[in-house]
Parts: C-alpha cells; structure tokens; sequence
C-alpha cells in the first residue's frame, strides 16, 4: 500500500534515520522538514537525492511554511498518511528557556496534529520524552508509564518547563485518539545518540569530541554520581516504526523505549577513551545543574508487550558506530 509519511525534524536523531529506512520501500513516499536548530543537513546527505525523499528546509512555528507542507502532502495524490512529530527542543541549554520550549514542543506539535486531522491522516506519532519523569526516574525494575510523576518545583528549577511542556503534548494526543479524530500514541525516548550527531550538545557526542580533539573532557560536578542509559537512533527508529505496524498500540496512550544498559557517565568516558586509545582520560568538573536525575532507569514491558520492539544495538557496538562515522 502507498503510504506517505511526514516527519517534522527530519535531520533529527530518530528522523533521518526514520527516512532512511522508510524509502527503502518505493511504495513510501517521505516528506520531511526541518530548520536545523538541532541537526545539519549532513545527517541525510546520504539519501537526499532519493525521488521518494521530500526534503523541506523549513520551521515548524512558521504557520506559512506548515501550509507548504501541507500542500506538498496533498499534492502527492492518494495514499495512506502518516504523521511522525520528531521536532523538539533539545539541547539541554533550552531546557530553561519556557518560551522556545512552550513554541516549539507545545504549540506547534498541536497545530502539526490538528493539520494531520484535517487531510484525515490515518496515525499520529508523538515523540515524547523520558524527562517528563523529572525527578521520579528510576525504580528497581524500571519506571512505568503509570507511575506517578514527580516534578521539580518552579522555584527550584525551570528545567520542570521543558518535562511539563511534552507531557502536555501527550495529553494532546490521547484527547485526539479518544475523541476518534486519529489513531497514535506518544513516545517517551530515554537519552538517544546517533551516529550523525556531530554538535557537542549531548553527553556522548561532547565526550567523543573532547577526547579526539584535547584527550580530556570538561563535565557537570552532576556527573560524579550520575548514571545513564543510551538509546541508539536506530532503536528509536525501529520503535517507531513497530508502533505504526501495531494497531493495537495506537491506543493515545504512552510508550516508554530505552535500554536496561545502564553505566555512569564516568565509566561512559572511559570507555571511549579506551576505544580511542586513551587510558584513564583526564576529566575535569565544572557547574551544576538543578533538578538533573541521578539516575534515568525505564521499563519498557509496555512497548514489548503491544509489539515486537526490542533494542538491537547495544551501547558497546552504538560507540563503535559513531567513532567510525567520526573518522570519515
């Protein structure tokens, strides 16, 4: 069956590599857009001249240049639709910011979603995010989407803006499938990286570049005790796509996708040294951070149970994969 599928933040993590697989099938059809507020067009030069690619340089707040997509869906003739909202803000320097956050993440999802409404798109798939879990992020065996959610306080930390922000996203959608507007459902990502992330504005890409570049790394003082899980974009990719092909998942309801690979970030550092020849690297901590989790831990029964997702690429081969693209 033809299908044509729109993705917001098409250079993002999870959407270039959404592209990639999705026009391997002929019958797909790929429009997608982006401003590069996170990402470079580099993350698709690889398959940007695919005829069954639709790439737009475009801002999902700009009203004008969503009617442009819009137009381009419709031009494309018949075919089942299918929306996958990857935009966000996501460096975690806007974290703080309430304004870029609430426009970006809250206000143009919604109006991404009501577009996907109005030409009668048959899914809607929201990324979300794991920090909506704030400062209640770990338990023994993981949390679940239906734990109680612990937020940080407004005085104690505008980080709480951005987590408050997606997870009014996810109320948006659930509103859309209940009223039977739409089927999809929304994803909580746990710290995804992807091989094409070449902007130190995450913690793996930062490390690999400090290392290569001075063979030492600058941290958080947070990271002397923090611990996390990493996601390969291929992972988030494939959620994504399992999600679609499970009718039974788009219930409007949330899916958690990380790993159980957890490791501190100090351990992170060493093992990239390691990979880069680097034995015990130099690191160096600097400023703090509010509201930042010691630990990010979720339980991903929920997504395994609805379809036939599970992580593929472990955090050992996921470095080996970004070093190699570093070196090319």
């Amino acid at each position: 069956m033809r299908t044509i599928y729109v993705i917001s933040g098409v250079t993002g993590m999870t959407g270039n590599e959404l592209a990639r697989q999705l026009i391997k099938n002929e019958e797909n059809e790929v429009v997608g857009f982006d401003n590069f507020f996170a990402s470079s067009i580099d993350t698709i030069k690889d398959i940007i001249d695919n005829p069954h690619l639709h790439f737009f340089e475009r801002d999902i707040n700009n009203e004008k240049h969503l009617q442009e997509i819009k137009d381009k869906v419709l031009s494309l003739g018949e075919g089942e639709v299918v929306y996958i909202n990857c935009a966000a803000v996501v460096h975690t320097e806007y974290f703080y910011e309430i304004n870029s956050t609430y426009d970006t993440n809250v206000e143009a999802m919604r109006k991404f979603l009501q577009q996907a409404i109005e030409i009668k798109a048959r899914i809607f798939i929201n990324c979300s995010t794991s920090e909506v879990y704030s400062m209640h992020s770990w338990a023994d065996d993981g949390v679940r989407e239906s734990d109680f959610l612990e937020l940080a306080t407004a005085e104690h930390s505008q980080r709480t803006s951005y987590a408050t922000g997606k997870l009014l996203t996810e109320f948006f959608m659930k509103d859309a499938v209940e009223k039977g507007l739409i089927k999809g459902c929304s994803i909580r990502f746990a710290n995804v990286y992807s091989n094409h992330e070449r902007f130190a504005k995450h913690i793996i890409p930062h490390i690999i570049n400090s290392l290569r570049e001075k063979g030492e790394v600058v941290l958080l003082e947070n990271s002397r005790k923090n611990k996390r899980t990493f996601l390969h974009n291929i992972d988030s990719c494939r959620a994504v796509l399992d999600l679609i092909e499970s009718p039974v998942a788009l219930d409007g309801s949330v899916y958690n996708v990380a790993t159980d690979e957890e490791i501190s970030i100090i351990d992170l550092v060493n093992k990239i040294g390691k990979k880069l020849g680097l034995d015990s690297p130099r690191i160096t901590f600097k400023d703090y951070r509010l509201s930042d989790p010691e630990r990010r831990i979720l339980n991903t029964e929920k997504i395994r149970e609805k379809t036939k997702w599970k992580p593929i690429i472990n955090l050992d081969k996921g470095l080996d994969l970004c070093l190699e693209q570093f070196q090319q």
